[in-house]
């Protein structure tokens, strides 16, 4: 491991889109977030940076910079610039490491990965699986390596939580040679984010992880439930894609697989176009013309028929999950909400809870009301299941789960990829 590595004391975390980088940077030392930012518009007239620093006394100040930007490297060159003006990032020395969220990972990578050639070429092959999100996130990967050559950098994937479902769970029922030669299965998605609040679930419970099952539902514009039994994930809603399960903003979530096929005889819709509708023009935005729930619940109060419909839609199918997932775990210790809607909606978790007594799971609404700090139990008082509200926090898990995989590889004294899967 390069000398820059072992003294670095920040680590970096990037998400990567097709026209955008969106990063943060971490106090490896005290767990604290340093600075989060989001470039726009790359390869347009004008690119746009917007970040928010960490400063003494604990507040977070706002920078805006404009500055064309032609690709993701010049991108990268013009962030290290800004922040070695303002002394967040001095010298790459200070970076320990640098963590990628990649989307997608298929059947070759169970945790996270320090970046080679071979992995690159790994992830370039995965792209058929997730082809609007590896293609970008390799984008942020290349042009990351060769603005910082010397720091080591690690993808951290969001299917890696879940490949630890059992055949019965992950193979559709389809053709074994879809899943042998074109690996035709489900994958799961959010597993960063599961995983974060599965953890943070079990530490204010103080219980080691191991010995809880817990449901997990990640509520928001993108949604997903994952089953997790003494702190493997057994089950999860997302599926080959990010479509199936759970109604969500704009997409669809369960439905007769023979809809596309009525669509495009009925209403002479291409392939593209079905696909576009139920990816970004379903969901909530497709029920009631909204993808906000917060928007939704306002215009359900106000006596909206469709908002009220659609909100009831998305709590109807939470509970179904719910109800699936008690019954293949068997037993129950704990349900936690998370994501930008499970986070912040009260609305939203009372009726999920609501007639799930038989399950165990009972809501105090004055708790519901007043959830604050990181994590808050919201279950009434001797209910058998606890039910719980945990801030997730994806790019701290990444730097996290990147950190650990770097050091551990050091410690085994294995090549620079020790996670990729024997094929």
């Amino acid at each position: 491991m390069p000398e820059s590595a072992e003294r670095g004391t920040k680590v970096g975390v990037i998400n990567c889109g097709s026209s955008s980088i969106k990063y943060e940077v971490f106090d490896r030392k005290k767990g604290i977030k340093l600075v989060s930012g989001l470039v726009e518009r790359i390869g347009g007239a004008e690119g746009l940076m917007k970040q928010s620093v960490l400063q003494a006394d604990g507040t977070f100040s706002e920078q805006v910079y404009t500055k064309r930007l032609a690709n993701h490297r010049q991108a990268f060159v013009f962030i290290a610039k800004i922040h070695r003006e303002k002394r967040i990032i001095q010298e790459d020395a200070e970076l320990f490491c640098i963590g990628h969220r990649v989307v997608h990972g298929g059947e070759l990578f169970r945790e996270p990965a320090v970046i080679d050639d071979e992995v690159m070429d790994a992830i370039r092959g995965l792209i058929p699986l997730a082809p609007l999100h590896n293609p970008p996130n390799l984008l942020g990967i290349e042009a990351a390596r060769m603005r910082f050559p010397g720091i080591p950098q690690v993808a951290v994937f969001d299917t890696a939580f879940h490949q630890t479902l059992p055949p019965a769970a992950y193979r559709y029922a389809v053709p074994a040679e879809l899943y042998d030669e074109h690996q035709i299965r489900r994958y799961g998605f959010h597993g960063t984010s599961h995983f974060h609040v599965a953890r943070e679930a079990a530490l204010h419970l103080g219980r080691p992880l191991e010995e809880l099952n817990m449901i997990t539902l990640h509520l928001g514009n993108g949604a997903s439930v994952a089953a997790i039994r003494e702190g493997v994930c057994v089950d999860t809603s997302m599926g080959l894609t990010p479509l199936e399960g759970l109604i969500m903003g704009t997409r669809c979530g369960d439905l007769d697989p023979a809809i596309p096929f009525h669509l495009i005889r009925q209403l002479s819709l291409s392939v593209d176009r079905v696909e576009e509708i139920l990816n970004k023009e379903s969901g909530l935005k497709g029920i009631c013309g909204f993808n906000d729930m917060r928007e939704v619940q306002q215009r359900a109060e106000h006596g909206d028929e469709r908002a009220r419909l659609a909100f009831d839609m998305f709590c109807y199918r939470v509970k179904k999950y719910i109800g699936a997932y008690t019954a293949v775990l068997g037993r129950l210790d704990a349900v936690v909400f998370t994501g930008g809607i499970g986070e912040n909606s009260e609305g939203v978790r009372s009726a999920v809870c609501t007639d799930l007594r038989q399950l165990g799971i009972t809501l105090d609404e004055r708790r519901n009301s007043s959830v604050t700090g990181k994590s808050a139990e919201i279950q009434e008082a001797g209910a058998p299941v606890r039910v719980l509200v945990v801030r997730t926090n994806e790019e701290l898990e990444i730097a996290l789960q990147a950190e650990a995989i770097l050091e551990k590889s050091v410690r085994r004294g294995d090549a620079p990829c020790p996670c990729l899967a024997q094929t």
